[in-house]
């Protein structure tokens, strides 16, 4: 369970903003840049303002640097060993073993036999993983935030505004503690009270939560799910 904690000697994740390079001399005004911002959005600073000027707010797209690199690293071995081979071959040495083999039991191994069909099946979903991941944009932990300009793109990190709402949650009278379950479409509150009625407690979260998601400034502002009880008696 998460406790309130205070903002010194705390670790945060940062926005995400990417904007394009401005233009110093004869370089492509384009050319994307990625930097990171300075500053966390917090429920106390006042929500921008909805605009639709800078364009459609689209998730982030992940690099894929480490599948694309096992991919890469695997075609290399197996392209390498099989141009080895041949080369082998056509320098008057016999073919190696393992080819031979593998050319054998590629021949006479029918259709229906249960390695080929676990052979199939392997490279189907091999490739149905590489599809996914080049369809997908992937970085879910990033929330994209509200564009205002057309040139800047800002992402918030799950953690970040997880963070900023359960600390807006222990404000409101009568939380002892409180933890946040960020999601992008949905964003779980469960707070433990340890005095004032549940309801009044309910309804003052929701409140102070729904005015804190509007002030992280995201394009798709989750809901505001609430749960309250009180806490458990020790021993």
């Amino acid at each position: 369970m998460s406790e309130p904690q205070g903002t010194e000697g705390s670790t945060r994740r940062l926005p995400v903003v990417e904007t394009a390079a401005q233009p110093t001399g004869p370089t492509d005004p384009s050319d994307p840049t990625d930097v990171t911002g300075q500053e966390t959005p917090g429920g106390d600073s006042p929500p921008p303002p909805a605009s639709d000027a800078g364009g459609r707010a689209g998730r982030f797209w992940s690099a894929r640097r480490v599948p694309a690199g096992i991919v890469a690293l695997l075609l290399l071995v197996v392209a390498g060993a099989f141009l080895y081979d041949v080369v082998a071959v056509r320098t008057g040495r016999s073919a190696l073993g393992w080819r031979r083999e593998l050319a054998r039991q590629l021949a006479e191994r029918p259709l229906d036999d249960t390695w080929v069909r676990v052979g199939a099946g392997v490279a189907a979903a091999l490739g149905l993983w590489l599809l996914l991941l080049a369809l997908t944009p992937g970085l879910r932990k990033v929330l994209p935030m509200r564009r205002t300009r057309p040139d800047v793109r800002a992402g918030l990190h799950r953690d970040a505004a997880a963070s900023v709402l359960r600390d807006r949650a222990v404000e409101v009278a009568g939380v002892q503690s409180a933890r946040v379950r960020m999601r992008r479409r949905k964003a779980r509150v469960r707070a433990l009270a340890h005095f004032r009625e549940l309801d009044d407690v309910r309804t003052d979260l929701h409140g102070v939560l729904d005015d804190a998601v509007r002030g992280l400034g995201l394009a798709r502002p989750p809901t505001v799910s609430v749960k309250v009880a009180r806490p458990g008696r020790k021993g």
